[in-house]
C-alpha cells in the first residue's frame, strides 16, 4: 500500500473509532542567489536577522533526498529558505523544497514548474512538507502528488507555507500569507544553484484542501502581486471558500481539530485578534496540543471539540466573531476577508482554473466549494469543474492522475474546457 493510503486509512480508522466508539488496537537574478546550497539544516529553518525586501531571494538551501516521494525518481532536490511578504506587506522568511527531474526536458520551451501547497499537516514543527518529504517525520499523503508531478518532466516548487521556521506558528488558511508564499517560490526555484529553471518558465499552482486555498489565492494574486511570473493554469481542490461556513461544520465534531488550528493560524497573522484572553484552562492545554502534533494528532486529540470547551465565557462561533482586537478589527471580519470568489473584479485571473471536490466530502462543506466556482464563473474566469467518489481525504489522491494531464495541457498551450 503506497504510503498516502497508509495515512488515509489510518486518519479513516481513528476518526471512525471516535464516532462509533469502537476500540482502536518579485524575481530575484540567479546571481543574486545563495552562493551554494551547503546550509545546514537548522539553518533553512531559523528565522533570520532581516529579511531581503525583494520577494523569492533565496536565503539558504541544502541539497537533499526526498525519501517519502516514491517511485524512485531520479531527481536533483534542495530544501529552501526563502523571502516573501505577509498580508501587511512586510517581508518575511518561508521554507519549502525545490525538485528538479534529472533527465532532461524534452517539451517545447524551458521546463515547467509546478508551485505546489500542501494540504493540512498540522501545527507542530516537525509537520513542514519540507521535513516530512525528506523523511524527518512521516504523516503526510502528498508525496504520490509530488512524483506525479516529476514523472512528467516537471519541477516541483513546494512552499510549506508561511510560519513552520523555529518558533513560529504556522498561518494556518490565511489567504493572502499563503498565496504570497507559494508564488514566491516559483520565483525563488530559479535563483536555487544547480536548479537549471529559467525565469521565463510556464507556472502551474496546485494545492488541495488548505493547499486548494492557497492555491486560489495565488491564482487571485498573481496578477498584481507577480506580474512577471508566467502563470498558465491553477488546479484548486477541496476548497474551504468561507471560513465561518467551514468552522460550523467543524465545530464539536470528529475534525474540529481543524477548527483549532484555524484559530490559531488566523491569530499568528492577525495578532492583534483577541485570544489568549479568552482560553480557559482546556482552551490553553488544546493550543499547548495543536502546536505540537500533526495531522493524526490533530484529528484524534482534538475530535468532538468546541469552541464552547476552550473559552472561559463559553463562547458560540457566532459570539467568538464579535470580539474585536486592538486594531478595532473583529474575528468576524478577519475570517470574512479570508473569503475566496469575492472582490474577483480586483484580482484579475487571466489563466484557466480547475476546481475539484469529492462527492462525499465530510470536513469541507460541499455549499462553499460549489459557492467558489459559481462565483468564478460568474466572474467570467473560465473553470473546469469535476466531482470525484471519495470523501474528502480520498478525493486528494483520486485526481492526481487529472491534475498531471490538465496542467500540462495547460503547459502545452492546449486550449483548457470551461464547465460553467
Amino acid at each position: 500500500m503506497k504510503r498516502s493510503a497508509l495515512v488515509t486509512a489510518l486518519v479513516t480508522t481513528l476518526v471512525t473509532a471516535l464516532l462509533t466508539g469502537t476500540p482502536v488496537s518579485a524575481a530575484p537574478e540567479a546571481s543574486a542567489a545563495a552562493p551554494a546550497c551547503t546550509a545546514a539544516d537548522a539553518d533553512v529553518y531559523t528565522p533570520p536577522a532581516t529579511v531581503p525586501a525583494t520577494p523569492g531571494t533565496v536565503l539558504a538551501c541544502r541539497s537533499v533526498t526526498l525519501s517519502q516521494v516514491p517511485g524512485t525518481i531520479a531527481m536533483s532536490a534542495w530544501k529552501v529558505l526563502y523571502s516573501s511578504t505577509d498580508h501587511q506587506g512586510r517581508p518575511v522568511a518561508v521554507s519549502g523544497t525545490l525538485a528538479v527531474p534529472t533527465a532532461p526536458w524534452t517539451g517545447t520551451g524551458a521546463r515547467p514548474v509546478v508551485a505546489f501547497h500542501p494540504g493540512t499537516l498540522g501545527l507542530g514543527p516537525q509537520c513542514a512538507f519540507s521535513k516530512q518529504l525528506a523523511g524527518a517525520f512521516q504523516d503526510e499523503y502528498e508525496g504520490d502528488n509530488i512524483a506525479a508531478l516529476l514523472k512528467a518532466g516537471y519541477a516541483v516548487a513546494a512552499t510549506d507555507g508561511p510560519g513552520y521556521l523555529d518558533g513560529q506558528t504556522h498561518r494556518y488558511v490565511a489567504g493572502t500569507d499563503s498565496g504570497h508564499a507559494l508564488l514566491d517560490i516559483a520565483r525563488a526555484a530559479p535563483a536555487v544553484p544547480g536548479s537549471g529553471l529559467s525565469r521565463q518558465a510556464r507556472i502551474g499552482l496546485w494545492g488541495y484542501s488548505e493547499g486548494g486555498a492557497a492555491s486560489l489565492w495565488a491564482a487571485q494574486l498573481a496578477a498584481g502581486y507577480a506580474p512577471e511570473l508566467n502563470v498558465v493554469g491553477d488546479a484548486s481542490g477541496g476548497i474551504p471558500g468561507d471560513l465561518k461556513q467551514v468552522a460550523a461544520g467543524l465545530d464539536g465534531g470528529a475534525f474540529s481539530g481543524f477548527l483549532a488550528d484555524a484559530a490559531l493560524g488566523i491569530q499568528a497573522a492577525y495578532p492583534a485578534l483577541p485570544f489568549d484572553s479568552l482560553l480557559n484552562d482546556q482552551g490553553k492545554e488544546a493550543v499547548r496540543t495543536a502546536k505540537s502534533v500533526c495531522l493524526v494528532g490533530t484529528v484524534t486529540a482534538l475530535a468532538g471539540k468546541s469552541i464552547r470547551d476552550f473559552t472561559t465565557a463559553g463562547l458560540t462561533l457566532d459570539q467568538l466573531y464579535q470580539q474585536r482586537g486592538s486594531d478595532g478589527r473583529t474575528w468576524g471580519q478577519v475570517l470574512d476577508a479570508q473569503k475566496l470568489g469575492v472582490n474577483l473584479g480586483t484580482y484579475r485571473i487571466a489563466f484557466p482554473v480547475l476546481q475539484y471536490r469529492g462527492a462525499l466530502d465530510e470536513v469541507i462543506p460541499t455549499a462553499t466549494e460549489d459557492a467558489v466556482r459559481t462565483a468564478y464563473c460568474a466572474a467570467g474566469v473560465r473553470t473546469g469543474w469535476k466531482i470525484y467518489p471519495g470523501d474528502h481525504l480520498l478525493t486528494d489522491n483520486q485526481a492526481v492522475g487529472d491534475v498531471v494531464t490538465w496542467l500540462g495541457d495547460r503547459f502545452a498551450g492546449r486550449p483548457a474546457r470551461n464547465d460553467c
